[in-house]
């Protein structure tokens, strides 16, 4: 049986009608990359809040490790990453690294740390003179200072560029290659459907899907359907046509030059839906049919709880 690395059980919280997290299970394994996605309100931070021992549980229990939050946190089994709390200002990047690394359980030598963390070039800087996205890069440097077997990120790459980003997630992998789990929470999804072997997706404070990248795309059920219509092709239509389709669920046409269409299609059954157009004596160019992304597949599942939920009871 693989060990359990952390496990919410029934978990509930609540902040006094607002139900944060509701009935929450979940347990993440070692070496496992996870992604944590949900829209503003799911109940992410408040779930790291409980992973982490910041706050308790109204109902059922958090563990790490085999026993509680706060015994893990402090043998130096966890490195966190949160987006809340700032940096001491008056210090360098070297000083407040070395202090994280000496007063940590498990502390790694400070030069590993700014070199796994990519700011190696900052260590000599002042806190307070860096830029929105080098305080996140010594924040992941916080976070891995010692030799933990947990690293969890609440929103790690905000206010970081593409390349420092790729830099960020080329360390991030190194981490879980040396058999760490990592827990991110991130509002970049093409981020989580590049870096995680698995995504949680939260809603309401309930984890309404729970898989792979490729998984969760499937549950979505939909496919994207793209193609160009000409004009001069004989084949100028009136864009109901096309929403007629079967399966189709969404509609999308721009006009890219003169007498070209490019249209793109969602729909729940490609293949009935590019039949549709032959019969209808289309001829569409550049067709490309392709499942969603994860981004489409996240709007999808969620939106569908959404209007489940806004039907009336019978």
């Amino acid at each position: 049986m693989v060990a359990e690395v952390a496990a919410f059980r029934g978990v509930g919280k609540s902040y006094g009608r607002v139900r944060a997290v509701d009935g929450l299970d979940l347990v993440l394994r070692p070496g496992e990359t996870v992604a944590l996605l949900g829209p503003n309100g799911a109940g992410k931070s408040t779930s790291l809040d409980l992973l982490l021992g910041l706050r308790e549980p109204d109902q059922g229990a958090v563990t790490l490790f085999g026993g509680s939050p706060r015994a893990a946190i402090e043998a130096g089994r966890v490195g966190a990453m949160l987006q809340s709390g700032g940096l001491m200002a008056d210090v360098k990047v070297r000083e407040i690294v070395q202090f994280a690394c000496d007063v940590h359980p498990r502390g790694r030598s400070v030069t590993g740390v700014l070199t796994d963390a990519g700011i190696t070039e900052l260590a000599e800087r002042r806190v307070d003179k860096l830029s929105g996205g080098q305080e996140q890069r010594v924040r992941f440097a916080l976070a891995i200072a010692g030799d933990s077997d947990l690293i969890v990120l609440d929103e790690p790459t905000t206010g970081m560029d593409v390349s420092v980003r790729q830099a960020f997630w080329a360390s991030m992998r190194a981490q879980a290659d040396a058999g760490r789990t990592v827990l991110f929470a991130t509002h970049y999804l093409e981020e989580a459907d590049s870096i995680a072997d698995r995504v949680l997706v939260l809603h309401r404070g309930r984890l309404i899907a729970d898989g792979t990248s490729a998984e969760i795309k499937a549950r979505a059920g939909a496919r994207r359907v793209t193609f160009e219509l000409h004009d001069g092709d004989g084949q100028f239509i009136d864009d109901s046509v096309l929403r007629t389709l079967p399966g189709v669920q969404s509609l999308d046409v721009t006009a890219r030059v003169a007498g070209v269409r490019t249209v793109r299609i969602r729909t729940a059954d490609a293949d009935a839906s590019v039949a549709a157009l032959y019969r209808a004596g289309l001829y569409p160019r550049g067709l490309e049919v392709a499942g969603l992304g994860l981004e489409q597949a996240f709007l999808t599942i969620t939106g569908e709880l959404d209007e489940a939920e806004k039907e009336p009871v019978r």
